[in-house]
């Protein structure tokens, strides 16, 4: 018991004289709020994200009411965003909105908001190797729209709010392609009253977008396959009018289309 008892007290003061020697390695252990901050900016503007995300959060720990801490708290979420923390960054930015919601910068929280849930399920990979956009999950496409939504229609002349509506054309064709990728999943498949589905929701929700023509024709097409004739004949008729070519192709088609197996 004896040797036990001393066994276990050598190794508590390794783990003393091993803690205390780690606090006297931290080259920040001494450093102000200001200088915390000042190399944490550094790191970021160095691309040495990691380190600045290691600075900023040391900085938010020791000094959480600091005058820097509140800009620390937006800087931060931009180093998340830029190491490829998506789940990190977009935190950040709703503490940062929910703490100061009339902050000046409250316009590029937003902006950094919709970034980073645009390129959230992007990987390593597919940021350089080409890839079908429609086939992406939907979801962060979405949150990304409503972010830049909200930024356009709450700070208007924001100088990120013309990159935000360009931005919100993209997503809305992307979101649409979406869901003509789905529509042809279904059609393959035989499942045409979800394909007339998907072909319905593209002209209610993003009308004018660039899949309206292949919304038209895949309703066209279902339809027919149901029997509701007045139905494709009406879907026909709006594809006549404003694509005409497209129109004139369907017309060569049979209205059959007899699903693989």
């Amino acid at each position: 018991m004896s040797a036990l008892r001393n066994t276990l007290i050598l190794i508590l003061l390794a783990a003393l004289i091993s803690g205390c020697g780690a606090m006297r390695q931290d080259p920040t252990r001494d450093w102000s709020a200001s200088q915390l901050y000042e190399e944490a900016k550094a790191a970021l503007e160095r691309g040495n994200f990691d380190q600045a995300v290691e600075y900023y959060e040391t900085l938010e720990a020791r000094f959480p009411f600091g005058r820097h801490a509140q800009q620390g708290q937006l800087e931060i979420a931009y180093a998340y965003y830029k190491a490829q923390e998506p789940e990190m960054a977009i935190a950040a930015i709703d503490r940062f909105l929910q703490m100061n919601p009339r902050h000046p910068h409250a316009d590029y929280a937003y902006y950094l908001r919709g970034l980073t849930n645009y390129e959230r399920d992007q990987s390593f990979l597919n940021r350089w190797i080409p890839q079908d956009q429609a086939r992406r999950d939907a979801v962060p496409l979405r949150t990304a729209f409503e972010d830049f939504g909200t930024l356009v229609q709450y700070f208007p002349d924001s100088r990120y709010a013309q990159d935000s509506r360009e931005r919100m054309v993209r997503l809305r064709n992307l979101l649409a392609a979406h869901e003509m990728h789905v529509a042809d999943f279904y059609m393959r498949r035989g499942a045409w009253v979800a394909a007339a589905q998907r072909g319905r929701y593209v002209l209610e929700h993003y009308d004018g977008s660039a899949s309206v023509p292949d919304a038209l024709e895949v309703m066209v097409r279902a339809y027919r396959e149901l029997d509701m004739d007045d139905l494709a004949e009406d879907a026909l008729r709006v594809l006549r009018q404003n694509f005409p070519d497209r129109a004139d192709e369907l017309a060569a088609l049979p209205h059959r289309i007899t699903a693989p197996a």
